[in-house]
């Protein structure tokens, strides 16, 4: 690939000035909901343990 071609590419047929802010918007919200899911599965996991501690807590104390 030629330095041209390349940047033949990266106009995108005159439409660089929309795609690449799109692909840039697309990566931050799915960049932003990975972070979120991956927090709350930390918080859940923690609450499921919590949970899950007191129930064997509950039992082997009868």
């Amino acid at each position: 690939m030629t330095v041209e071609s390349i940047l033949k590419f990266l106009d995108m047929g005159g439409y660089a000035a929309w795609v690449w802010p799109a692909y840039g918007l697309a990566t931050a919200a799915l960049s932003g909901i990975l972070f979120f899911t991956l927090r709350d599965l930390k918080t859940r996991r923690h609450e499921f343990e919590t949970l899950r501690d007191a129930r064997r807590g509950e039992g082997s104390s009868s």
